[in-house]
């Protein structure tokens, strides 16, 4: 077997692994020993490969936002749709947060986020923005809002923000964001 072959195959087995594991685990207990065992490597492999547990976490997790479809949703609500869905999914969904703790300070993560924003959150906000051309500007201040929100709320875990009902966030952010999908661009 060549050598970018056996790179693979222990690539893969540590990606095979990692998910099984932090699935199993959740990110703040699953190790890199763990992992190793479970992928029959040395822990040191992982760390070649990976450079640490935030940037193999990045490499390994699955995101799939599940955004709602929007086209279906009034006009006048699509901010309060989006943020409810947000804090139902970070609520439910520990891998988020630590894609976002990770996203600090890896920039595997950081990469991992911004394409979950650019892809995920674009594509769904995308038939209900005025002006097609404003959709990455759009895109990137709904993202800079919520992505502040959970970084406030579940990472930093700052005492109003963290401590408030989600339903008392939801009116106080949403509509921020409703200006940021429907409103005319400002004029500068």
């Amino acid at each position: 077997m060549s050598t970018t072959r056996r790179s693979d195959a222990t690539r893969a087995a540590i990606l095979r692994a990692a998910r099984e594991r932090f699935a199993a685990d959740g990110y703040e207990r699953a190790t890199i020993r763990a992992i190793a065992a479970d992928a029959k490597i040395d822990p040191s492999m992982v760390m070649r490969y990976y450079g640490s547990k935030e940037g193999l976490f990045a490499a390994a997790a699955e995101f799939d936002l599940r955004l709602p479809d929007l086209t279906d949703v009034p006009p006048e609500r699509l901010g309060e749709t989006l943020v409810t869905h947000f804090f139902r999914r970070w609520e439910s969904d520990g891998t988020m947060a630590a894609l976002l703790r990770a996203g600090t300070t890896n920039p595997g993560a950081a990469e991992r986020m911004r394409g979950i924003c650019t892809d995920q959150l674009g594509a769904a906000i995308a038939p209900v923005v005025p002006d097609p051309a404003e959709l990455p500007r759009r895109a990137g201040l709904v993202a800079s809002q919520i992505l502040g929100l959970a970084l406030t709320r579940y990472v930093l875990r700052l005492p109003p923000v963290a401590d408030a009902d989600p339903a008392e966030l939801v009116a106080w952010v949403a509509p921020t964001i409703q200006r940021y999908l429907r409103n005319p661009t400002p004029k500068v």
